[in-house]
């Protein structure tokens, strides 16, 4: 018997749907959704143990999956079976996770597991903007301890007009592509890759995305109320102690303030926090420790918060000493490392990123191979986060989810100024050696002059700053912080990053943390993020003002030729003879690619040896070379034959032709040798193609004068007696009887 089914249907406004289904599929689970719109449909399931971990946070695992067989395909590899995530799906884990994760209670901390899956892919259709609507409407049907409903969106525009959740084919067109998280009453999550677009475009794009999530979340709450909301759960909620609570406060309070006032560094100032939180459990026994000893630590954090909170709102002072709006020290430099063919230095306060850059054919180029989409990177970023960089020990297990995401987010705040000519595939790798406040946007600002070192023509180069928020509701005072350092990432109630050239933004991540953020403070946000991209920008360019003329002496320099599509199989030869011959003596890399829509061949000629590129472009002339009739050229005797001599054109080594015995002169030649010797070289004029052999016809006499008295022997005639041919011809004519069995 198939069940109930309940459904909802929210209209996109241009003809497209999108529907939440629930009832039919994974009935177990918790709550279970399917989101579809077009062909693409989504599967969320949602899990929560009903036991509380003994843990200090929530062990919530997002797990965002495309499924091959969603869009009639095989998985690539020797065992044909979906792995370990992609990029694409780690990044899509974390825009859902960004929204969900602060809407649980802060003291729950049951195992928590939220699943998408892409079951049918349409290409018209981008998933990952429906996954956090996807996410939330199985929660709402849960019986979770969550707080509000909420939802994502993409948003796109096009000739100055916004359209939600635009396909692919549309993005190309777009000068901008965010996803914005959001509750009915609150942006949550901000991110995004832009085209230069003002504070002020951006701020309009985030408030038609929350307006088109509204509706999105008004279904949801439509479909749980018709499915019959739970009852939700009862858990052991962690203990609340509020004379403990005040006297902890009292004893730290003042001492936390002091030492955030001292403007000190990173080290000494946890030294000293450290120290007052030692101080104040030395006044407790072992006993009241084992008892009380994890509400001391929360009381005693939340007391240093609110210290550190208050200094920067009453008196507009920072953890290390600087004001509101003040950018910490910097320095750069650039050519740090001899042998990479681009590398810099990017170092502000306690955050450094070494970048370096690596130019290579298409053959380098990154390949996307997801169910809903393939296709290829010839520029990409990638970002490492050792434990070094914070003073830590840790296991090393990969690349994680946090690298994924700064590294995508510092790539696309550059790709947009990587010139459409541009003949390389670039990569840029980043490696964070200190870290206390974004050492993403240092990677953007080391990216930017690792590129330029390396000879890259960037059409602007690009810098990026951490921004922060603190704010008092009840006072209605707030401060935004520029340039953050980690522990005001953590204290404060907003962390986004922007980056931009001069002329607009091309990239941002927000996370805000309070509720009813007013957009006047957002716009306030983002000047002041302007006004500290621009110091930065200036920073950068005082130590490299633009890309260097030509790449280094060690790159690689690259050509590209493209060649007509019937010499492509030439220059490849027999099995590749040709083209690994040509590589193996000119010490270069050749990459041929068919240009789709011309069928051209498209060469990539790379080396450092200027000699060897132009022997490849010598090779390639050589192939495509063609005699124009009545030209005259220079050739040499490379062999010699009784009917005359085989000679190679010397503006194309390789080329070849015959000189028949009868072209050499003018006088009757009884031996080629007569003539011409091998190794010979001489002029010969290009005739045409012979109408009787159909192939080449050179000449050598044709360019010699006529002996004095030169008469011409008469053209041999067709009727010169009966031949076998006319024999036969006689026969053929004769009349025949018809044969008779």
């Amino acid at each position: 018997m198939i069940p109930k089914v309940f459904r909802e249907v929210i209209d996109l406004g241009d003809g497209r749907e999108i529907s939440i289904e629930t009832g039919k599929l994974a009935k177990q689970a918790h709550g279970s959704v399917v989101v579809q719109s077009g062909k693409c449909m989504l599967l969320c399931t949602v899990v929560s143990n009903y036991e509380q971990k003994d843990l200090p946070f929530l062990p919530l695992t997002v797990d965002y999956r495309e499924k091959f067989a969603a869009s009639g395909r095989y998985p690539g590899g020797f065992f044909k079976r979906e792995a370990r995530p992609s990029d694409g799906e780690v990044l899509t884990m974390r825009l859902v996770d960004r929204v969900l994760r602060p809407l649980f209670p802060k003291d729950y901390s049951a195992e928590t597991q939220v699943m998408i899956q892409l079951m049918s892919n349409d290409e018209d259709v981008m998933p990952d903007a429906m996954a956090g609507l996807a996410a939330s409407a199985a929660i709402q049907l849960s019986d979770f301890p969550f707080e509000c409903a909420i939802s994502e969106a993409r948003v796109g525009r096009i000739n100055g007009e916004f359209i939600i959740n635009p396909s692919r084919t549309q993005l190309e067109e777009s000068d901008l592509d965010m996803i914005i998280g959001a509750s009915a009453d609150s942006v949550m999550m901000v991110e995004g890759e832009m085209d230069e677009i003002s504070e002020e475009e951006m701020v309009e794009a985030i408030k038609f995305a929350h307006e088109a999530i509204k509706k999105q979340i008004d279904a949801q709450l439509r479909l749980a109320e018709a499915f019959g909301r739970k009852e939700v759960r009862e858990y052991e909620q962690g203990t609340e102690d509020e004379d403990l609570e005040k006297k902890i406060r009292e004893m730290a309070y003042d001492k936390v303030y002091a030492v955030a006032k001292a403007g000190s560094a990173k080290h000494e100032r946890s030294e000293a926090f450290s120290a007052i939180k030692d101080e104040i459990k030395a006044t407790y026994s072992e006993e009241e420790l084992e008892e009380k000893g994890d509400l001391i630590s929360e009381y005693y954090r939340k007391a240093e918060k609110a210290a550190v909170r208050d200094l920067t709102l009453n008196e507009g002072m920072r953890l290390d000493g600087r004001k509101t709006d003040e950018i910490r020290p910097i320095w750069c430099e650039v050519d740090y490392l001899p042998s990479t063919h681009g590398s810099s230095i990017f170092t502000r306060g306690e955050t450094q990123a070494l970048a370096t850059v690596t130019l290579g054919t298409s053959r380098e180029a990154n390949k996307i191979d997801m169910p809903s989409y393939e296709g290829e990177e010839t520029f990409y970023l990638h970002y490492n986060f050792p434990p070094f960089c914070t003073g830590e020990a840790r296991p090393i297990r990969g690349t994680s989810r946090r690298e994924v995401g700064h590294g995508n987010l510092a790539q696309r705040a550059l790709k947009g100024m990587i010139p459409e000519d541009c003949p390389y595939t670039v990569r840029v790798v980043s490696e964070v050696l200190e870290s206390n406040g974004s050492s993403s946007m240092a990677t953007v600002c080391s990216g930017t002059m690792a590129l330029m070192d390396a000879g890259v023509q960037l059409k602007k180069p690009v810098s990026g700053i951490a921004m922060g928020l603190i704010s008092d509701a009840d006072s209605g005072k707030y401060a935004v912080l520029s340039d953050i350092l980690g522990d005001e990432d953590h204290l404060g109630d907003m962390d986004f990053k922007v980056t931009g050239t001069a002329d607009g933004i091309t990239a941002c991540q927000m996370d805000i943390k309070v509720k009813g953020l007013s957009y006047e403070i957002l716009v306030k946000a983002l000047k002041q993020a302007r006004d500290g991209r621009l110091h930065i920008l200036t920073k950068l360019t005082d130590t490299i003002a633009a890309p260097n003329a030509d790449v280094k002496p060690h790159a690689p320099r690259m050509v590209t030729r493209v060649i007509p599509n019937e010499f492509i199989g030439a220059l490849i030869g027999p099995g590749g003879k040709v083209i690994q011959e040509l590589q193996k003596e000119t010490d270069t890399t050749i990459v041929i690619n068919e240009d789709p829509v011309t069928e051209e061949g498209i060469v990539e000629i790379l080396g450092t040896s200027e000699d060897g590129i132009q022997a490849v472009l010598a090779k390639i002339d050589s192939l495509m070379f063609k005699p124009e009739v009545g030209s005259v050229y220079e050739v040499k005797v490379i062999k010699m034959l009784d009917f005359g001599a085989v000679v190679e054109y010397q503006d194309a080594p390789g080329n070849e032709t015959l000189l028949h015995v009868s072209e050499l002169a003018w006088e009757r030649t009884e031996n080629v040798s007569d003539v011409v010797n091998m190794g010979d070289v001489f002029d010969i004029k290009y005739i045409g193609i012979d109408p009787r052999t159909r192939k080449d016809k050179v000449s050598r006499k044709a360019l010699l004068p006529k002996p004095e008295g030169y008469v011409e022997r008469p053209p041999r005639s067709n009727d010169r007696g009966r031949g076998r041919d006319d024999r036969r011809g006689g026969r053929d004519n004769r009349d025949r009887k018809p044969r008779r069995d």
